[in-house]
């Protein structure tokens, strides 16, 4: 007989509707397949009435550990607030609305243990009810982050399990810009992969509005590739080849004594490069502002408030079958 302890780390924002009865359902399949298990519930500063459904749940069930942040520093910020509480022997991640479903954190949990996976990810095989646009946009993120990274990230998710010794590794990663299926993806370790597909959110909204996508898209492109910095000089070089080609044709006409207006190429030629320069001055600028977040080396997160469960259950499980 041995027991081991999985972590349930799960980030919430604006929940508070929902929370209780999918906390409770999470609980319940873990139970009834004897999964000794723990939850880490982060409020990432929500407006509703979240962290008092959270510290309800600590009074009601076993092994409950909520935290409250000051204020909303982003899913990215809350799920590094979980993932630094965990202290299973593994750990696994997923969304409160319950469209990672938790029916199939069992098979997972099967793989790490009499498989020996150390990474065991959930993969999209539908994407849900999401529009055409959203769909596009998110395959040309993945592609472009693709090309950049070399990682392959389509159908990737943030429902994962990791081993405690990914975890430690993961923790090794001081800097604030996190994208965490990248610096996930990074490590390595032995990993697979189970498809599930996206159900539909029983109350509210996702909260992941076009901009936050944007920036979430922008914080992983410039943490995970230089590339966009190759490109600009790439740009330059592109550009100086064709002002020498310019400049000799320029030079041709000029002793050959044929007048040239050439107005409208100039401007042209004014536009593109200015539009080119200013593209590049941003793109430069974009990666300064993220070391100067890194060297301010301000905290991910802020805790405000915590509630933990005074009553502690731990399943005795039999490894031997």
């Amino acid at each position: 007989m041995s027991t081991y302890l999985i972590s349930v780390a799960i980030p919430i924002y604006n929940e508070a509707k929902q929370i209780y009865e999918n906390i409770n359902i999470i609980h319940k399949i873990l139970t009834e397949n004897n999964i000794n298990h723990e939850f880490i519930l982060v409020d990432d500063g929500s407006r509703d009435n979240t962290w008092e459904e959270l510290k309800r749940l600590s009074h009601d069930l076993p092994n409950v550990f909520a935290i409250s942040l000051s204020r909303n520093f982003g899913k990215e910020a809350a799920l590094c607030a979980a993932l630094e509480s965990a202290h299973g022997d593994a750990c696994v991640i997923m969304d409160s609305d319950l469209q990672h479903p938790p029916e199939i954190i069992p098979e997972m949990v099967r793989l790490w243990k009499e498989e020996g996976y150390d990474v065991v990810e959930g993969v999209k095989s539908s994407r849900g009810k999401e529009s055409i646009v959203y769909k596009v946009g998110a395959h040309l993120f993945y592609s472009i982050l693709e090309n950049f990274s070399g990682f392959n990230f389509d159908g990737a998710s943030d429902f994962k399990l990791l081993d405690s010794k990914v975890l430690a590794s993961w923790s090794t990663m001081p800097e604030r810009n996190t994208f965490f299926r990248g610096m996930s993806a990074w490590l390595g370790f032995k990993r697979t992969s189970i498809p599930f597909e996206v159900t539909e959110r029983k109350e509210g909204q996702s909260k992941w509005s076009t901009l936050k996508l944007f920036k979430l898209a922008i914080t992983a492109i410039t943490s995970f590739s230089s590339l966009p910095l190759q490109l600009v000089t790439l740009m330059g070089i592109l550009f100086l080849f064709g002002s020498f080609i310019l400049g000799i044709n320029t030079l041709y006409m000029k002793f050959k004594g044929v007048a040239v207006s050439g107005f409208t190429t100039v401007i042209l030629l004014l536009l593109i490069v200015g539009s080119t320069l200013m593209i590049s001055l941003g793109i430069i600028g974009t990666y300064i502002a993220k070391i100067f977040d890194e060297v301010k080396f301000r905290p991910r997160f802020i805790i405000r408030e915590k509630a933990e469960s005074t009553r502690k259950e731990c399943i005795s499980i039999d490894t031997n079958g």
